[in-house]
């Protein structure tokens, strides 16, 4: 635990992620949060560990006011266990692995430097388990290490994250999951050290949308885990019952070819709009009057918060605690069971078909979201760096 006193004028703060302007909430949450330190007098570093393609990166503000760091200039080749005899056999493999190990460690003394030069009082915040394993090489003697999981336990566990989180985790300061729930499930599952933290929300605006355009609008990277197939399926049954809606999506992606295909072949391109990726999300919901979600997975859904500051009601799918933290259904919007495309149409067709309702979910849901405002969340955070030098 750091014992040391913070230095005067803030702390220095470093944010480690895979890399630093992937199209996605965790780049969202990661720029946003840097403002709020840097407003709040920290100095910031954003760390990422390898660039992303073109099609995937978010076109960043020029002139930021704190640091931006790619470790890697192309990405690193993907690490991959020698299994069995035929796998301790593979000489290239071997070969490979070992100079993948190697880079690794030039860029951890790399990230190291970056580090090494804080002063008391600084912090490094691992926002992707997969960054985390750099991290772990590098020198983070004196600082306060806190690591995060931007998804839902069950999610996780799907997947290699679960895995890495027991194995890089468990020695770190903290581990923030983004919801009371998710944390006491990873604490039954063995890790000791986990609190949670949940994402603040980009913006308030002054007053809700005004809900008048026959828009539906979905915002969201053009990925599996998002279910805009599902999305589309469900689409495929509202749109008869409403001719005069357009589905408005926002987002780009590696599977946009795919679900264009599937948008045509369910013979629904009259009323789908493919919008691209947008820099003005609060511009594209306070042009739709209903907030469609379908993600196979989600952790603290960022587009969910801000399709409520928007006062645009949500029907979306139960996927995971943080839908579930954030939505209260009936009240504030309307929750499907997960993958069930009937119900969650039906919830679409209401809301589209009913204007006082509408207007009733999205004016409780500009309310109840502003305990998500990023002042609050500011605050939550100093209070735990304060905590975690004790």
């Amino acid at each position: 635990m750091n014992q040391q006193t913070v230095a005067p004028g803030g702390r220095d703060i470093f944010i480690v992620s895979n890399n630093v302007d992937e199209i996605g909430g965790v780049t969202t949450w990661s720029h946003q949060m840097a403002r709020q330190f840097t407003d709040r007098g920290h100095r910031v570093h954003i760390v990422g560990i390898a660039p992303v393609a073109d099609d995937i990166r978010q076109k960043l503000p020029q002139g930021l006011p704190y640091e931006t760091t790619t470790l890697y200039e192309t990405h690193p080749p993907s690490a991959r266990r020698l299994r069995g005899i035929k796998g301790r056999l593979n000489a290239p493999e071997r070969r490979r692995q070992a100079a993948r190990r190697a880079q690794m460690r030039v860029k951890a003394e790399q990230l190291s430097e970056l580090l090494r030069a804080a002063r008391p009082g600084g912090v490094v915040i691992v926002t992707q388990v997969w960054a985390m394993e750099w991290v772990a090489l590098a020198d983070t003697k004196g600082l306060t290490v806190i690591g995060m999981s931007h998804e839902s336990f069950e999610a996780s566990q799907k997947s290699t994250r679960g895995e890495r989180v027991r194995r890089f985790y468990p020695q770190v300061d903290r581990l923030l999951v983004l919801t009371a729930e998710d944390a006491d499930l990873w604490i039954r599952a063995g890790m000791e050290n986990v609190g949670s933290m949940p994402n603040p929300l980009p913006f308030m605006p002054d007053s809700p949308a005004p809900r008048t355009e026959k828009v539906v609008a979905c915002v969201g990277r053009l990925a599996f885990e998002k279910g805009v197939d599902l999305l589309l399926d469900t689409w495929a049954d509202v749109a008869p019952h409403h001719p005069d809606w357009i589905l408005r999506i926002y987002g780009a992606g590696a599977e946009e070819a795919t679900l264009k295909a599937h948008c045509t072949s369910l013979g629904l391109d009259d009323s789908v709009e493919w919008m691209g990726s947008t820099d003005d999300v609060l511009g594209a919901l306070r042009g739709a009057s209903v907030f469609a979600q379908a993600s196979r997975a989600e952790g603290f859904p960022i587009t969910l918060l801000e399709a409520m500051a928007a006062g645009v009601p949500a029907a979306a799918f139960d996927c995971a605690p943080g839908v579930r933290e954030i939505v209260e259904h009936g009240e504030d919007g309307l929750l499907a069971r997960l993958g069930n495309t009937m119900e969650l149409a039906g919830h679409l067709r209401v809301l589209m078909s009913d204007r006082e309702l509408r207007d009733r979910l999205g004016d409780n849901a500009f309310r109840s979201v502003q305990r998500y405002s990023s002042p609050e969340i500011t605050d939550r955070w100093e209070e735990l760096f304060c905590f975690l030098e004790r």
